[in-house]
């Protein structure tokens, strides 16, 4: 009922359950063929295991289209989802690509778009709002990855087609697992049925040794440098506050039924300040404001050899949650402890539950406006952080400050450029505009 809640609160769905014939189930009726077709734009890591985990949800789905700005790593995708298969001895022709509905280059997606009935979206956080915009206008379906933007104009476009999806009653989940996981479906449900009292404040932290570094080739283009490495640079990615903490601070929105109307910070790069970082920080501490007045304290780090720590943790007027599944009271009696150690995997649940609904021909998901928001709150303190500003919510949203490149071509300029020596410019507290 918690979780209920939080989505009418938010705008996500009215009125619990909506059951409406959607378009694959009238295509159904017609042709007699009720096959869910699937294209995967975005063929890195996450959209390998997206389109496995697709195929894995029990339903009549094939995958039948696939796009990626590199055609090399379509191809090892393909592989890696073929292997998959054949490991887990499941139905290789649920793998349907042919070599035609391959495609590479930035406008592939538009030709994945008209063949299939679901889309998985998992390029880059830039290309989001594009890509899910495109699918929404198409009337398809979505799984689309978290963030969902990386700048405020961004955030709004996905908004204005997530009002679009739930008009058209298409199904949208976004990649947000912790709404999908036991551990947090209770545990959630309980604080928000005020178990430990009125939340005062939330703990959120991501702080971890960081990820990968792309060397760059020789011959290589600025454009294919950046899309490479796209993790280091604001307009592909947004900073690790917006591409990792986001699961974190979403959590603390979800607890709370809210989102933050301001926030203030620090940030910078202590330990991660080499030319093949590009511009984003390795830390950020941000404390953002709800409009009761309470807190939420939040960490994000990427320096390797220190302490690793990727939890929630809130406290209450009447109790505390020092960690997901775990309730006291105020004297630290338990309340709640989460003890199962076999609940089903989060990530694979969003899909089994997103093809489900549609396979019935059902409407229950519409994650989009919730994703949004808790992007735009990662937004909100990576844009306190870099200016050492308090920003208010109301004024950043509505920023047009965008991180686009002016074109999407490889031999385009991205926004950002190295200077001679190789370094990009960084964010300078005191400086820089962000809004």
């Amino acid at each position: 009922m918690g979780r209920r809640k939080f989505v009418k609160a938010s705008g996500l769905a009215a009125g619990g359950l909506m059951l409406a014939p959607s378009v694959l189930s009238a295509k159904a009726h017609i042709d007699g063929d009720d096959t869910i077709r699937i294209g995967l734009i975005g063929c890195g890591g996450r959209g390998t295991g997206a389109a496995i985990q697709a195929l894995s949800s029990g339903q009549n789905v094939k995958l039948v289209a696939m796009a990626d700005a590199f055609r090399d790593r379509l191809d090892d995708s393909f592989k890696r989802i073929k292997n998959e298969l054949a490991e887990r001895e499941m139905d290789a022709s649920m793998l349907a690509v042919d070599e035609e509905n391959k495609f590479d280059g930035f406008e592939g997606y538009k030709k994945v778009i008209p063949l299939v009935d679901v889309l998985v979206i998992a390029t880059p956080p830039g290309f989001r709002p594009i890509h899910f915009e495109a699918a929404v206008e198409a009337d398809k379906h979505v799984f689309m990855e978290k963030p969902v933007a990386v700048d405020a104009p961004g955030v709004r476009r996905v908004l204005a087609a997530a009002k679009k999806a739930k008009a058209k009653k298409l199904n949208v989940v976004v990649g947000l697992q912790r709404h999908y996981q036991d551990k947090y479906l209770g545990w959630v449900d309980m604080m928000q049925n005020g178990v430990i009292g009125d939340i005062t404040t939330s703990y959120v932290y991501w702080n971890s040794g960081g990820v990968w570094v792309r060397d760059r080739k020789p011959g290589m283009t600025e454009m294919e440098y950046q899309m490479l490495n796209w993790y280091y640079f604001n307009w592909l990615c947004g900073d690790h506050i917006t591409e990792q903490h986001i699961h974190n601070l979403d959590v603390s929105n979800w607890v709370k039924q809210a989102y933050p109307v301001e926030a203030q910070g620090m940030g910078g790069r202590h330990m991660r300040t080499g030319k093949e970082h590009g511009e984003i920080f390795d830390h950020h501490y941000v404390e953002y404001v709800y409009a009761d007045g309470s807190r939420m304290i939040s960490q994000c780090r990427h320096w390797k050899g220190t302490a690793s720590k990727v939890t929630e943790q809130f406290q209450g007027t009447n109790g505390s949650a020092p960690e997901p599944g775990i309730l006291l009271t105020r004297s630290g009696h338990t309340i709640m402890e989460h003890k199962s150690r076999k609940d089903p995997n989060p990530y694979q649940v969003e899909h089994d539950l997103l093809f489900d609904a549609i396979a019935k021909g059902e409407y229950k998901y519409a994650d989009a406006e919730n994703g949004a928001k808790s992007t735009m709150t990662s937004i909100l303190g990576r844009m306190a952080t870099y200016s050492g500003e308090v920003v208010k919510w109301d004024e950043a949203i509505e920023s047009e400050l965008s991180l686009a490149p002016e074109r999407y071509a490889w031999d385009a300029n991205p926004p950002i450029l190295p200077n001679p020596d190789g370094y990009y410019p960084v964010p300078m507290p005191g400086e820089t505009k962000v809004m």
